[in-house]
């Protein structure tokens, strides 16, 4: 679920997880959703699946499966737990075991787990509530880590994006999404890791960061731009115009430019604690 240009543009809302309307509108296209959206790099994999006591490990948001596919080249087993079930039928039609729920209300029915990762996703859950459930599903020793990309293109082309959004939608938050910094997680980074601390079931939290770059072509950003938070319930005309307005500003730099990449994952191992049930939203 919610790269930069993606969840960037999260509602004003300072809560996110209360806009479930926008939380469940990326099933709309799955397919699309699956092939356009960025991965992430192994080295998280790689990290997270070392410091997790095992195998077993709970996707929350798993969406249509891309981080799930990841941990599982990695050797691990992954169930997903997903609140639109478009994305979940979609994850399960490519082998992937997926349950449908909001992760507050799902019933772990006794399981326990070596880790639960979210990717794209932590900021449609409400933090403590979300935090003690991931507790609740956890052995002792087991990780909790939620994961976002967070992406920054070069200074021009984010230049020529802001005024496009500028021109078609002004005054909107996607009109501002391009002069916010590379570390435009941070705010989101700050809730989860309060959330952990809150639940009182954790280790102090960490923030882990990995750093790589993607190449886009101009067709390969338009292909994906639909299916980010800000874009996926727009008026087919105003996206049309977007979608124009990007691909001639991509056009201009020469028809592809490098994002930069900052995977930023918020990460703590599950205590002997029991985790401190969660006041109301």
């Amino acid at each position: 679920m919610p790269t930069i240009p993606p969840e960037r543009s999260l509602p004003s809302e300072p809560r996110p997880h209360l806009a479930r309307r926008i939380a469940e509108s990326f099933g709309s296209d799955p397919e699309r959703y699956d092939r356009a959206r960025p991965r992430y790099p192994d080295a998280m994999v790689e990290r997270i699946v070392a410091e997790s006591p095992g195998p077993d490990f709970l996707d929350v948001g798993i969406g249509t499966g891309i981080a799930a596919r990841q941990f599982q080249a990695a050797g691990c087993r992954v169930l997903g737990v997903e609140v639109d079930a478009r994305m979940a039928e979609w994850a399960r039609q490519r082998g992937l075991e997926v349950e449908v729920a909001g992760f507050e209300a799902w019933d772990p029915a006794g399981r326990a787990f070596d880790a639960v990762v979210s990717g794209q996703t932590w900021h449609w859950v409400e933090p403590v509530a979300g935090a003690a459930k991931a507790a609740e599903a956890l052995r002792p020793g087991g990780r909790l880590a939620v994961f976002w990309n967070v992406g920054q293109p070069p200074p021009d082309v984010a230049g020529a994006f802001s005024e496009v959004y500028r021109r078609v939608m002004p005054g909107s938050l996607a009109s501002r999404q391009w002069t916010v910094s590379s570390d435009g997680y941070s705010a989101l980074s700050a809730k989860a890791a309060d959330g952990i601390r809150e639940a009182g079931a954790f280790s102090e939290p960490e923030q882990w960061r990995f750093d790589w770059e993607q190449v886009y072509t101009r067709d390969e950003w338009l292909d994906q731009l639909p299916t980010t938070g800000g874009h996926t319930q727009l008026p087919p005309a105003t996206l049309e115009a977007v979608l124009a307005g990007v691909g001639a500003a991509i056009d201009a730099v020469g028809g592809g430019f490098t994002m930069r990449y900052a995977t930023v994952a918020v990460t703590a191992a599950r205590t002997g604690a029991a985790p401190t049930p969660p006041v109301g939203p």
